[in-house]
């Protein structure tokens, strides 16, 4: 396998053993793997501050860019928003626009490290279950290798996400009920050998989010912002987003690794409510009740890495009503002219509860991530602004 030269294996969350890196799925101890790089084998000075795509951080990732399975994947917008700022009370908003990614959200960056590993591991049949966007994203990347490739979505799963599947050429199974139930489908029905494409099974989705804090930095002149407000499901873009920053700060580019905060629905929190208790693993919400699906993780994989992301960043998790995470989504579509889909409306309203709740500073610089585009859930916001008689 034609790895970068700083990549050198894997390493288990809860053991710390090493393996090597054809090592395919979880550990022995049937703990996620995280990704190790040398970093003195990267020329920090060569790292692009105006990326095409999060592969020109190549020196950064598993394996070299001309090896990547890409649709020009990150480099996505860093937008001013004054007037959140404003209203907020910090000195300064920034929205990074997710949305803008080749199938419309972040899990783009995560599902094109993943099929590109499961090319380099010589995989034949590619699946995953998701409440949506992952199964997009991966339906995406696998049919630009012609890899076949089942997706497993609940039933509830927004139609945009149902419809591009087919699109691009997966093999599709709807299950009824949520996503837990289409996980457990996937486990169940899948007969044949196959390579999962799923958060914490591959360790490739939580490494890809490295890439945001990467150009996040870039933009501002290698200057971390001083909090990064993130909606959470699976766990994988926080936990990836923070060891990025800590990268970063390891190679001498940024003096600081910004505060990490986890946002989440009230109807599912299992890592906002870990935290408040002082856990160190999220327990799993019998009753998951949210709008946002693709924040209705009950169980997320990743939550264990999750919390030690929020811990090590010293930052913190808050919840917001489903009537706020919509209502900020609309404001900011409205405001930014950008599109903001529910689940970016979750990380805003967080912002403003964050704000409200003394956690943001006057003198902050505070970054909001816009986690996919508001086409995706757009009958879920129409919804919302006719319930206000709009």
């Amino acid at each position: 396998m034609d790895t970068s030269d700083a990549f050198e294996g894997l390493r288990c969350a809860a053991t710390g053993d090493r393996y090597d890196p054809h090592h395919v799925g979880r550990s022995d101890a049937d703990a996620p793997l995280d990704p190790i790089y040398d970093l003195d084998a990267v020329d920090a000075d060569a790292l692009p501050t105006t990326p095409d795509s999060m592969w020109d951080y190549d020196a950064l990732l598993p394996v070299p860019t001309d090896r990547a399975v890409s649709a020009g994947e990150g480099a996505t917008p860093l937008l001013d928003a004054g007037e959140l700022a404003d209203e907020l009370g910090v000195a300064s908003v920034h929205l990074k626009d997710e949305g803008r990614n080749p199938t419309g959200s972040v899990l783009d960056r995560g599902l094109s490290a993943a099929v590109t590993m499961a090319r380099a591991h010589d995989a034949e049949l590619l699946a995953l279950a998701a409440p949506g966007d992952a199964g997009q994203a991966a339906a995406a990347y696998a049919g630009r290798i012609d890899r076949d490739c089942y997706v497993y979505l609940p039933s509830r799963a927004p139609f945009p996400n149902k419809a591009m599947v087919n699109v691009h050429g997966a093999d599709m199974r709807v299950i009824g009920g949520r996503y837990p139930d289409a996980r457990d489908a996937l486990e169940a029905d899948l007969q044949r050998d196959w390579y999962s494409l799923q958060a914490f099974t591959t360790p490739y989705r939580h490494d890809a989010y490295r890439t945001l804090a990467y150009e996040v930095a870039a933009a501002r002149d290698w200057t971390a912002p001083d909090a990064v407000v993130l909606p959470v499901g699976t766990g994988e873009t926080l936990v990836g987003v923070a060891h990025g920053f800590r990268d970063l700060v390891a190679l001498g580019l940024t003096d600081r690794i910004p505060r990490c905060y986890a946002v989440q629905p009230e109807g599912c929190a299992p890592i906002v409510e870990a935290h408040d208790a002082g856990a160190d693993t999220a327990t799993p919400v019998e009753y998951p009740d949210t709008i946002c699906g693709e924040l209705e993780i009950p169980a997320p994989a990743g939550g264990a890495m999750a919390l030690d992301a929020l811990g090590d960043t010293d930052g913190g998790a808050i919840t917001v009503a489903d009537e706020d995470l919509l209502e900020s989504a609309v404001a900011l579509t409205q405001r930014l002219g950008t599109e903001v889909g529910a689940t970016g409306g979750a990380a805003a309203a967080g912002a403003w509860a964050l704000a409200e709740r003394g956690d943001l500073g006057a003198d902050e610089s505070v970054l909001v991530v816009n986690a996919d585009a508001g086409v995706k859930t757009a009958d879920v916001l129409r919804s919302h602004l006719m319930g206000q008689g709009v």
